[in-house]
């Protein structure tokens, strides 16, 4: 049995959507409300903060699973949004296409250049995913660097899990999915430094002036392991806009 992370899907807006246990879950409670739910509705299901379930749900209705109409329930003022199951909601996504197995082509090339032509692959990983790691941070700029930092990996489809956190800026976290793990054991030196890049990048952009972060590949059953301290913190209202 895979003592790792599980292997995630592949890296399409459809795929994207799904990968994250949370939105997998919101999905679910749409399909099963006749009348959809509005994003107050989801909150209160899942006990999430009501900002990161209307994230969520716009990323589902951007990959076309879900839809959104105001429907007036008689009370007066503005309805809020519903959000519906699309009619081909039910079906699995297709695992495979001609456009994801050219991305996948094309990552395999390139981590395997990497892995043949540096002198250091992880180190090359590493550099490639902190440039990485600062684009996908960039709009959350405004946010804690550890929330932020969690936010990233579950819209990479990392799946993540905080196992322990000390305070607001220490904390274990468990990556219980790798959208990359085929690649990752063909070429574990590229592939985690990129992921270990992607982790300090994104804590750079978030205001975390020092960041001492590990990445241990399948650390725990079912999970690769990262520890992370984000030290001295930048403030949010002291962070230059994206």
């Amino acid at each position: 049995m895979r003592r790792g992370p599980a292997s995630g899907p592949p890296d399409t807006s459809r795929h994207r959507a799904l990968a994250a246990a949370s939105r997998v879950r919101m999905l679910h409670l749409v399909r099963r409300s006749e009348s959809g739910l509005t994003a107050a509705e989801v909150a209160e299901q899942t006990g999430l903060h009501p900002s990161t379930v209307r994230a969520h749900l716009d990323q589902l209705v951007e990959s076309g699973l879900l839809v959104r109409r105001r429907q007036s329930d008689g009370s007066p003022g503005r309805p809020a949004w519903r959000y519906h199951a699309t009619p081909d909601a039910e079906g699995e996504p297709e695992s495979e296409s001609g456009a994801v197995r050219a991305y996948q082509g094309l990552a395999g090339a390139l981590i395997g250049h990497l892995a043949r032509a540096e002198a250091d692959p992880h180190a090359a990983g590493v550099r490639a995913g902190r440039d990485w790691g600062r684009a996908l941070a960039a709009p959350l700029a405004r946010t804690a660097p550890l929330d932020g930092l969690i936010q990233v990996l579950d819209g990479l489809g990392f799946t993540p899990a905080v196992a322990h956190r000390d305070n607001s800026d220490s904390a274990v976290l468990h990556l219980r999915s790798c959208p990359f793990l085929a690649l990752a054991e063909t070429s574990p030196d590229v592939v985690c430094g990129v992921h270990l890049g992607v982790i300090g990048g994104a804590l750079g952009a978030l205001g975390a002036s020092v960041a001492d972060t590990d990445l241990q590949p399948f650390g725990a059953p079912g999970a690769c392991v990262v520890r992370v301290r984000a030290g001295n913190p930048t403030p949010p209202e002291e962070r230059p806009e994206p």
